[in-house]
This record gives C-alpha cells, sequence and structure tokens, in this order.
C-alpha cells in the first residue's frame, strides 16, 4: 500500500520522540531533519516538503509543546494537523448544480486508469441514487469504446456512443440524450495521449466550451510519482481542471503524489482508486489518509467498508445463530463471502488502529479464503449443518472436490469445532446466576453478525 515506507519511518522517529520525558529545542529539530529525509525519500516535492517542515518546527519549539508532560504527543499532532492542511483541510465534493445533469469531464493520459475509473465514479453515485450516463469520447485508442461498456456494464450504467466520429459531436449528444431520459449525471471519458500536446488539449478544450462542465477531474497515475504533480500542473495551465483523482494508490507507491498535488497546483483530491475491482473506490478524506500515514489506522473508512458489504437482514440472522449457537458451515461461508467484498484482507486489518504496522511483513493470502470456501461448497448440505458427521471417506471426498488435501479439511474442521466452543463458553457467561439468560453481549467486530473468525 501506498506510505507504507513512510508510515514506517515517521513512526519509527516519533517512537523516540515519546520514549523521551522531556524534548529539547534541539530533540525536535533532530526529529524534523529525519522527517524531511523520509518525505523526499517518499518524493514529495522538495518545496512542499521544505514548507511544511518549517511549519511543524516552528509549532513545535514553542513554550507550549516543550514545557507539555506528553511533548512527544503534541508533536505527533501537531504533524497530524499540518498532514491535513496539506492535503487539504475539507472534504472536497462534487457541487452538483441546481439543474441537473451535472457533467463531469474526465481527462488524463493514456494508461492513468481514466476509463475504469469513469466507470468506478458512476458506479460510486449510482449507489447514492444518482442515474449515471457514461459517454465513450475516446475515440482513437484501439478497443477503448469497447473497454468502457465492458466497465459501465459490470457498474450497470449505461454506455452512449455514436462510435468514431467527432467527439465534440459525441459529447454534445450525450448531453442532449441525458436531458432527454433523465440522467442527472453525465460523465464524459475523454482521449488520453502518451504526452500533453497541442492536439490533445485543443480537443479538451472544444469540449469543454460546447458542453460546460460542471467538473473537470483529471485522473493521475500514484505510481508515476513527481510526475503525476507534472502533469497536474500542465492539465491545469492548460485546461483549467477543477480536481484530482489518484489511481493506482494501493501500490507500493511512495505516495508523494498524493501529498504535493494540492499544494503545488491548488487543486484537491476528490477520489482515490484502491485496487483493480469497481468498488475499490473511495472518496479522499484528508484526515483518515493523514490518520493512515501515521499509524493510527482508518476505522470510520473502514466502519463505511463494512455497512455497504454486509446485508442488514442477514447479519441480523446470524447474530441470532451466534446467540443461539447454531452458527454452522453454511453462515461461515456467507460472512466469508461478505468479508470479501470490503477487499484484500491485509487493507482491511491495515484500517484497524495499531496493526498496519504489526502486518506490513506478513503475507496474507486472500487466496486462502477461496480454498476454504472450495472446502465448505464440496460439502454437502448435511455436514455444513453438522460437520461431526464428516468421517475419514468423506473428507477424503471433500479433499479431492475442492482440490485441497485431507490435513486442510482437518485443518478447517478443527478451528471451527474451537470457534463453536468459544460460542458455547459466550452463551454460558449470558447466563445470571438463576440461570436465566441475559441478552448475549458479543465481543466488538461480531456484534450484528460481523467478522465470526
Amino acid at each position: 500500500m501506498a506510505f507504507e515506507g513512510l508510515s514506517e519511518k515517521l513512526n519509527s522517529v516519533f517512537k523516540r520522540l515519546k520514549s523521551r520525558g522531556k524534548l529539547s529545542e534541539a530533540d525536535v529539530k533532530e526529529a524534523m531533519r529525519e522527517v524531511r529525509l523520509a518525505l523526499l525519500e517518499a518524493d514529495v516535492n522538495y518545496k512542499v516538503v521544505k514548507d511544511f517542515i518549517n511549519r511543524i518546527t516552528v509549532r513545535a519549539v514553542g513554550e507550549e509543546v516543550l514545557s507539555s508532560l506528553t511533548p512527544g504527543q503534541q508533536v505527533i499532532k501537531i504533524v497530524n494537523d499540518e498532514l491535513i492542511a496539506l492535503m487539504g483541510n475539507n472534504n472536497a465534493r462534487i457541487n452538483f448544480p441546481s439543474r441537473p445533469p451535472c457533467i463531469i469531464m474526465m481527462c488524463g493520459l493514456q494508461g492513468s486508469g481514466k476509463t475504469t475509473h469513469a466507470a468506478k465514479l458512476a458506479k460510486f453515485f449510482k449507489e447514492q441514487g444518482k442515474r449515471p450516463l457514461l459517454v465513450a469520447c475516446d475515440v482513437y485508442r484501439p478497443a477503448a469504446i469497447n473497454q468502457l461498456q465492458v466497465v459501465g456494464n459490470k457498474a450497470d450504467v449505461k454506455v452512449f456512443e455514436l462510435g468514431q466520429i467527432n467527439p465534440v459531436t459525441i459529447a454534445k449528444e450525450a448531453v442532449k440524450h441525458a436531458k432527454d431520459y433523465g440522467n442527472d449525471l453525465v460523465i464524459i471519458d475523454t482521449a488520453g495521449r502518451l504526452h500533453i500536446d497541442e492536439t490533445l488539449m485543443n480537443e479538451l478544450e472544444t469540449i469543454k466550451k460546447e458542453t460546460s462542465p460542471n467538473e473537470i477531474m483529471l485522473v493521475v497515475d500514484a505510481m508515476t510519482g513527481q510526475d503525476a504533480v507534472n502533469v497536474a500542473k500542465a492539465f491545469d495551465d492548460a485546461l483549467g481542471i477543477d480536481s484530482v483523482l489518484m489511481s493506482k494508490l494501493d501500490s507500493d507507491t511512495r505516495g508523494g503524489a498524493a501529498l504535493s498535488v494540492l499544494a503545488v497546483t491548488g487543486k484537491p483530491i476528490k477520489f482515490v482508486g484502491m485496487g483493480e475491482k469497481l468498488d475499490e473506490f473511495e472518496q479522499f478524506h484528508p484526515e483518515r489518509m493523514a490518520s493512515r500515514i501515521l499509524g493510527m489506522g482508518d476505522m470510520l473508512t473502514l466502519i463505511e467498508k463494512a455497512q455497504s458489504a454486509f446485508d442488514e437482514d442477514n447479519s441480523r440472522k446470524i447474530a441470532s445463530r451466534l446467540k443461539e449457537n447454531s452458527f454452522d458451515l453454511t453462515d461461515l461461508l456467507d460472512q466469508m463471502k461478505q468479508i470479501q467484498k470490503m477487499g484484500p484482507l491485509k487493507q482491511i486489518l491495515g484500517m484497524m488502529p495499531g496493526v498496519g504496522d504489526k502486518i506490513k511483513d506478513i503475507d496474507i493470502d486472500d487466496k486462502q479464503l477461496k480454498r476454504i470456501e472450495a472446502i465448505i461448497t464440496s460439502m454437502t448440505p448435511a455436514e455444513r449443518a453438522k460437520p461431526s458427521i464428516v468421517n475419514p471417506s468423506r473428507k477424503r471426498r471433500v479433499a479431492s472436490g475442492s482440490g485441497n488435501t485431507v490435513a486442510d479439511v482437518n485443518r478447517l474442521l478443527k478451528q471451527f469445532e474451537e470457534m463453536q466452543k468459544m460460542m458455547k463458553q459466550l452463551g454460558v457467561m449470558g447466563k445470571n446466576q438463576k440461570g436465566r439468560k441475559n441478552k448475549l453481549r458479543l465481543p466488538p467486530g461480531m456484534q450484528g453478525g460481523g467478522m465470526p473468525f
């Protein structure tokens, strides 16, 4: 994940600061030198780093901090505040006009993920009750129109295309179509180039003039580092962008571009792509990103992912079965499928406070869930409901049918048996001294049918 290296270095610096009872001005300045190096290594713009460090140093060497009982914590709070300010104090939003449709013009270089992220953006707003229309205006790149149709179909969003004619005509006709058919959001996927040139900019300028977009959103690839910032500045100078969508922020990129874009261009990052799947997409929250960088997790985003992934009725059913100690392998399979909707396990665990640093060197294999799923689906309904009937011959059949070994089947059954014992103990704890059952209070994470393991 982006910022992993930066987060590790910053946590190392702050750990030393917190271990000291008192801080001197020299201690703070030494720590700031290390923070400066960490930011430069993370590919943050050097002018941005200079201003950032100067602001922190001025605040951190003040009497209020140095005389504090917890000066290390105070410095961390200052760094957190300045990180949020660096990326934008406010969560930037799309400003929808009073009279629809809202027109978003997507632009960017080839390879930035523009077409895929146009569909991600459409899906995001469709889930909020909007009626988006995707517009295929990239008529030059081979199969670009087909690609938009494929991702549009996955997002369950209509794609407007007129083939490989003038993209300005396509954009104008799409806006008319949206007004006629009640689409309140139009997302125009424009053509990209391998580099910024006059032809590209002239075409984008004409589309802008003819459609009057409410938002010009530039898609940049986080993996290109400072080049992403340079591209953003060039597009803004030539076209006048309103916001940035940063793709591939889930990669092992150093992440410096995300910390530099606003300071260099004055344009906020509004959305980020966190993976290849259409739902691996988030609104950009500066305060949450600062929290992730400083290793404090991101519980709000984790809660939002859980709310969108978990079915409320199913969760109540699972909670009830847990309380009654009737939770079986079919229920476990249902829960696993919902957890998988939230994204990669390492990404999910990394959002928990204090966990990210502990798992950074651990290889968490998401395929393990698929192997467990294969084992459970190879069982009969009776075997899932009552795993104790799975004798040696049944184990061999299940192992063969799922492409696993008997040892794998034994391991799953053993782990499930241990979990059932734990559930039974919780049930006993729920009884009062007179033998009457109180309402069972499940541990955090299991309430409402959350993760049962």
